[in-house]
């Protein structure tokens, strides 16, 4: 592993994880690549800019369409939870909160511009929430649209949004949301949230997975408050934005698949875009100290027994603050190495096994709920009952908790289980939401 880190910028570190050896004609390979940064949010490089030091920015975008108030306990929430993460931002970053409805209301500053917190700009923010109301539709697009201006009228490093909604998009088409999702992401990173049980999970989920942010429902409007200011302190603790995952391939290698798999399943592959001859950036948004793994999947040309080679080299890229090339923050190497033993050839990578599980959990817990909601009983059990299957097996506790709330487990092992005859919105929700969090491998 080669570091390319310098004690001006937060430290990055790629570790490889993978069994090289191949049988005979074997072109498959796998590879678990954890990266982890260290000193991005809490070190106060100016290079690369860390929130609070005047480079970060932040817009809250509310849900305040009619809905809201049905329960009032809703918008009560939505205001204290917005002055809460207004209390935790940290002095000199960049903020602004947006009312949204089928239209988007600037809220505080105004004028198309970002205050910058202090002790009486967070005071004038939380007295213009007090004003919040609820009436009107949802055009989550065009919240979306006003943060990215709003966001884009400062000289910012870091750019984060907040959002929450209660309800469905119902005010502009599925294309509308899809185009301004197009025209923010890589521009900005977003939190999404949902409160109650009337909104729709894909969208929020969609949202969150296209703008590189997390997202979550919070059932209890009560729980508001709680939820967002860990979320603005995750916020605040960014130090390095718009970093990517670099994949260089020899000729002749192919691209399976880029995935991130820890702390949640996403699938970049898809978000590739071109870096030079034979490489290819992936984006992972964000940083503070923190570790993610992701899986890297390519096909090599057949060799013969003896022979080995470079499979693929990932290196960490960010921006020049200067405007210059990228530069490398830290790499590893995928490497392929032919062999007749058969032990070696066929042994799985504990971590590569690990995280290929906590992928099929992710997509058999979304099938099984399909199923289910479309009355495939049969289908909805025999997925939930495998997902039960590799949540015990893989340890995850947490989804195998979420899905003891949809089914009645016979044996976890086997993977035998009953669909539960009533089952609470809250519940289905939670399951589906979280469904794409993971347990980390043991090592």
């Amino acid at each position: 592993m080669a570091n390319f880190s310098k004690s001006t910028v937060p430290q990055f570190s790629v570790d490889v994880y993978q069994n090289e050896f191949l049988p005979e004609g074997g072109r498959d390979v796998s590879a678990i690549v954890t990266v982890t940064a260290t000193g991005g949010g809490t070190s106060g490089h100016r290079l690369y800019g860390t929130a609070g030091a005047g480079t970060a920015g932040v817009v809250i975008m509310v849900d305040c369409s009619g809905s809201m108030d049905y329960p009032s306990t809703k918008m009560r929430g939505a205001r204290e939870a917005t002055a809460a993460a207004v209390d935790t931002l940290r002095d000199g970053t960049s903020f602004a909160v947006v009312a949204g409805t089928h239209v988007a209301k600037e809220v505080y500053p105004g004028d198309g511009r970002l205050a910058v917190a202090d002790a009486r700009t967070r005071a004038e923010a939380k007295e213009a929430l007090r004003r919040l109301s609820a009436g009107g539709g949802t055009a989550i697009g065009t919240w979306l649209r006003l943060a990215d201006r709003l966001l884009s009228s400062a000289e910012l490093t870091i750019r984060h949004g907040i959002l929450l909604t209660d309800g469905r998009n119902e005010h502009e088409s599925p294309e509308e949301l899809r185009a301004a999702l197009d025209v923010c992401a890589g521009r900005f990173t977003c939190d999404a949230r949902g409160v109650g049980t009337d909104w729709e999970v894909k969208e929020v989920t969609g949202i969150a997975s296209a703008l590189l942010g997390t997202a979550d429902i919070v059932a209890d409007p009560s729980a508001l408050a709680a939820d967002f200011t860990a979320m603005m302190e995750q916020a605040m603790g960014k130090g390095v934005a718009d970093v990517a995952l670099r994949l260089w391939t020899p000729v002749g290698v192919e691209i399976a698949y880029v995935k991130q798999v820890a702390p949640t399943v996403e699938d970049l592959t898809g978000r590739r875009t071109e870096a030079g001859p034979r490489a290819g950036d992936y984006p992972t948004g964000s940083w503070g100290d923190e570790s993610r793994d992701y899986h890297v999947s390519v096909r090599v040309p057949r060799a013969a027994v003896g022979q080995e080679m470079l499979a693929a080299r990932v290196s960490l890229i960010a921006p020049d603050p200067a405007g210059g090339d990228p530069r490398p923050l830290s790499q590893g190497l995928v490497r392929a190495v032919w062999t007749d033993d058969l032990a070696m050839s066929t042994s799985i990578n504990p971590q590569v096994a690990h995280y290929t599980g906590q992928a099929e959990l992710a997509d058999v817990i979304q099938q099984g709920l399909d199923a289910r909601k479309s009355g495939d009983h049969d289908g909805a059990t025999a997925k939930l009952g495998r997902a039960v299957q590799l949540a015990a097996a893989s340890g995850n506790a947490d989804t195998a908790k979420l899905l003891s709330k949809v089914v009645d487990v016979v044996d976890a092992a086997t993977g035998t289980v009953r669909l539960k005859a009533k089952v609470a919105d809250a519940d289905e929700m939670t399951l589906e939401t979280r469904s794409t969090k993971t347990v980390r491998v043991k090592r």
